[in-house]
């Protein structure tokens, strides 16, 4: 009963994904480019990037190829065109791995979803787009995640701080946009910032605003208790004492008042002193709550419930300025269905990850004993170069003490230049 239970289950899982749309996949099998163009942008300045088609410098599996930038500071441009749709009324997930091989210092990582027509040649940094998704790495400061959208021919980027992975291996990032203009981005299939277009994008006016007057109104009685205005203090409450004589002690059979004075017995704490008088305190019957600033609904907001839509939505593209090439884009998913992306990314992505990072880390060790080796070399060189200079400054000295010695000779010898045959 047990196993008949796991296969339903199993069968309804399968069925919920195999319901995906997949509007645009690309794995960058062989034949990869006829589907996609090549832009000429900056190509007349020579300053047009090429794509190598790569499974990269380590990796997973030798057949799992990407499309990798180089050579360095270039402009990058390339994009693909898929049957045009909208997502109103579905939701939109936008999915892609990048793999940083360059250690990248300053360069983007991000894609772009276009709509209505594009000339793909003429592809470039100028060209409107829809969404722009990804990773964005400038020295130390810069190290995010972009999520700019396009509504009503203005782009509008994400107003928190999604902070991206900056490493050298391969990263899988996705953008899901939802019919109730909710949003989750994801890294490595775990959800790194989730949220609501309405509040993480200036897209619309804010739905309250500030009044103008923002100061706690006069009348305004934040007093939760008050004094009571009927309890008086008792006219005797004063006339009891804090301390009174001890009435259990005694006097010591030694006392000699004589000499130590007359005996008073010790004070203690008066068990009927009650401390000094407070009134009793009520509940405010004018009490209305802490004061807080009361927002009001703004006069400019205008409810778009299609927020989240973008329409005729017909290209994939790449492009952006890497001052050090070496990113590996792969895996490109465009569905309707949070689930399926998942699941693709576990079975790209994921079964390779382990085995990438020890290829990885097989090519450091390699490249820091080469590092080492050719260090040594230099170090080896440095000596040799200095022991050379130091022989030949010594033949150089020996020379000037000669030709002093012959100058010398020739005026006559004196004993007091011993010392010259000495350094000889």
């Amino acid at each position: 009963m047990q196993h008949r239970v796991l296969l339903f289950s199993l069968l309804i899982s399968f069925a919920a994904i195999s319901s995906a749309e997949v509007f645009f996949e690309e794995r960058f099998e062989d034949g990869w480019e006829i589907h996609w163009v090549k832009s000429d942008w900056k190509r007349s300045a020579g300053l047009a990037g090429n794509w190598l088609h790569t499974a990269g410098q380590w990796h997973g599996d030798p057949d799992d190829k990407g499309i990798q930038t180089y050579p360095d500071a270039r402009y990058f441009a390339i994009s693909a065109q898929f049957p045009e749709f909208s997502n109103k009324n579905r939701t939109l997930v936008i999915q892609y791995s990048v793999k940083h091989e360059q250690k990248i210092e300053c360069g983007g990582g991000y894609v772009k979803l276009l709509s209505g027509y594009v000339n793909q040649k003429k592809f470039s940094g100028d060209t409107p787009y829809s969404i722009m998704f990804g990773p964005d790495i400038c020295g130390t400061q810069t190290k995010k995640i972009h999520a700019i959208l396009q509504y009503k021919s203005q782009n509008y980027p994400i107003t928190k701080e999604v902070q991206c992975e900056n490493d050298q291996l391969t990263h899988v990032y996705t953008f899901i946009i939802r019919p109730d203009a909710s949003y989750s981005i994801l890294v490595d299939n775990r959800e790194r910032e989730s949220g609501s277009l309405y509040s993480d994008w200036e897209l619309l006016p804010p739905r309250k605003i500030k009044p103008t007057e923002t100061k706690k109104p006069e009348d305004w009685d934040d007093r939760e208790y008050i004094i009571d205005p009927n309890d008086k203090k008792p006219a005797d409450y004063d006339s009891t004492l804090a301390e009174i004589p001890d009435p259990d002690a005694t006097k010591p059979d030694d006392w000699d008042e004589d000499e130590d004075g007359e005996w008073r017995p010790p004070k203690v704490p008066n068990p009927a002193y009650k401390g000094p008088w407070k009134p009793k305190k009520i509940k405010n019957p004018a009490y209305k709550g802490k004061w807080k600033l009361q927002w009001i609904d703004n006069p400019e907001f205008e409810d778009d419930p299609d927020l989240y839509v973008f329409p005729a939505l017909k290209y994939f593209g790449i492009e952006l300025w890497q001052v050090k090439a070496g990113s590996l884009f792969d895996n490109i998913l465009i569905c309707d269905d949070p689930a399926y992306a998942k699941q693709m990314a576990e079975e790209t992505w994921g079964v390779n990850r382990d085995v990438e990072k020890e290829a990885f880390e097989e090519s450091e060790k390699r490249r820091q004993e080469e590092d080492e080796r050719h260090a040594a070399a230099a170090r080896a060189e440095r000596d040799r170069r200095k022991g050379s200079r130091d022989y030949d400054d010594h033949q150089s000295h020996k020379a000037r003490i000669r030709d002093r010695m012959k100058k010398k000779y020739r005026h006559g010898y004196d004993d007091d230049d011993d010392d010259y045959h000495d350094e000889l």
